[in-house]
């Protein structure tokens, strides 16, 4: 069986591959069960040709054999998110035109009659796997390998094309500018429907030779106990884990947390993404761990296009520079490059890691391109050759009294009081603003905020036209399963 040149693993190996609660997998033996997957799916076929096969299943060894196994057989994988509801499958399923999808059993009941009405087959791993290989097909790095949905926080969501290409591309890029070796070791908590931890983490980490310990959700405790014992050393997140782990210290007896901040000191790397981080967060974890956190920026149509750089300065409220092989330029309204630094423009990305296409929606594709360059819809600017988010276009730049404002920044002054647990900022529409900039906060645990104390306490932190007209207070924000608040829900609040 010839070797696959697409995400990989040593077939030969004996190395630990996965780490699944108590139990071990070398890469021998995780390369055997994909194989005996992918032999399954093909039964008395040649190739998938492409065949949507999704599933629904949390980190595992059934998991990772799924995803390759599809990958190898020839069809295009459609990870879903577990924590989705019914209707966002009837959704995801619908729009790929999934023929199977691969579930764990405890699962089945509640996909049942979605499946059935959209005449999906049900199966598990174990309906799949077979014990006789079959020879596998050969494919081009040009074949559509992947079906991701974009997040949905400004609209429905797309389900976004790469090619086996663009994988590869997006692997290979972060092990040289990340250097990933078989040595690495790091935990996957991430849910496994997005870039970040299908990507940054299991992906690249298996192609590295690393090792991978799989978790089927965020557990702190047990984590922590293995950060402190030393386990790991790289660890990669969203924004919202760190201040899990920083608000898990405040509950437990300052001895543990030091051990706890030893382990991560230990650590080669820790990574933050998907959201921005804080600079509030990034100077918090730095003075307990002693880990400048590395902000990089990504999104489910490129994999990672710019990131702070693993030898040299890492910034607090930048993403660093693009990554080797990634084109990146601002552009403004009108199209047209942006040369002066701290202007502020649309990021557009060029590249192997940018996706193929929207599944079967040319007009969106169409619209996501101009001259060759992907459109991402973020705003940035350009400060001593380090980009700096601004935010998304559509929900995080505000128009206001005629300023263009990030809601990022705002929210990065507003989380430095003392009593604000989260915060996000909007712009509402306003008959005299245009735009006015509106807030909404959760406080801490026995604190309340009034509207003029804020804007007092805003005086002289920001400029006047940046401060909050109003303000909301709310127990959470609403976010979707990597961390990012959902905006448009805010507006739906009003």
């Amino acid at each position: 069986m010839s070797e696959i040149p697409f995400p990989y693993l040593h077939n030969h190996s004996e190395r630990i591959a996965l780490v699944e609660g108590e139990n071990t997998y070398t890469y021998s033996e995780v390369n055997a069960r994909i194989n005996r997957f992918a032999s399954g799916l093909l039964a008395d076929k040649d190739d998938l040709q492409e065949e949507r096969i999704a599933f629904f299943m949390p980190a595992s060894l059934d998991y990772v054999a799924t995803m390759q196994g599809v990958w190898r057989a020839g069809g295009i994988a459609v990870p879903l998110n577990v924590a989705s509801a019914v209707s966002e499958l009837d959704h995801y399923l619908s729009c790929a035109s999934v023929t199977r999808l691969v579930a764990n059993p405890e699962y089945q009941e509640s996909l049942k009659n979605v499946c059935a009405s959209l005449n999906i087959e049900l199966v598990s791993v174990d309906d799949v796997l077979v014990d006789e290989l079959v020879p596998l097909p050969e494919l081009s790095l040009d074949r559509r390998a992947m079906m991701l949905f974009t997040s949905g926080t400004t609209n429905k969501p797309k389900g976004v094309v790469s090619t086996h290409k663009t994988i590869r591309a997006q692997i290979t890029t972060l092990i040289d500018a990340w250097e990933w070796s078989e040595d690495d070791v790091i935990p996957l908590f991430l849910p496994l429907h997005h870039v970040h931890g299908i990507i940054n983490i299991l992906s690249c980490g298996l192609w590295a030779g690393a090792t991978v310990h799989l978790f089927a959700k965020f557990d702190v405790p047990t984590l922590s106990s293995q950060i402190a014992a030393g386990t790991y050393n790289v660890f990669m997140a969203v924004p919202t884990i760190y201040v899990k782990l920083i608000q898990y210290f405040d509950t437990i007896d300052p001895a543990e947390v030091r051990q706890i901040c030893d382990g991560f000191k230990a650590m080669r790397l820790n990574i933050s993404g998907s959201a921005a981080c804080p600079v509030k967060l990034f100077n918090q974890w730095q003075d307990l761990t002693g880990q400048v956190l590395l902000e990089r920026y990504g999104m489910t149509e490129i994999g990672m296009g710019i990131s702070n750089p693993y030898h040299g300065e890492r910034r607090a409220g930048a993403v660093g520079q693009a990554l080797p092989g990634v084109e990146c330029k601002l552009f403004d309204e009108y199209d047209s490059p942006i040369t002066e630094e701290a202007v502020a423009g649309e990021i557009r990305i060029k590249g192997e890691n940018v996706f193929l296409e929207y599944w079967n929606n040319a007009t969106a594709t169409k619209e996501s391109f101009r001259d060759g360059w992907f459109c991402t819809g973020d705003v940035a600017v350009l400060e001593d050759h380090y980009y700096r988010i601004m935010g998304r276009s559509s929900v995080d730049i505000i128009k206001t009294g005629g300023y263009k404002l990030s809601a990022l920044e705002i929210e990065g002054v507003l989380l430095t009081h003392d009593d604000i647990a989260e915060v996000a900022v909007i712009g509402v529409a306003d008959d005299t603003w245009g735009e006015a900039v509106t807030a909404f906060i959760a406080v801490k645990a026995g604190t309340t905020l009034e509207y003029e104390a804020l804007k007092e306490w805003c005086d002289g932190k920001m400029s006047s036209y940046k401060i909050p007209k109003s303000l909301v207070l709310i127990d959470a924000l609403p976010r979707n399963a990597m961390g990012k608040v959902t905006k448009p829900a805010l507006k739906e609040m009003l």
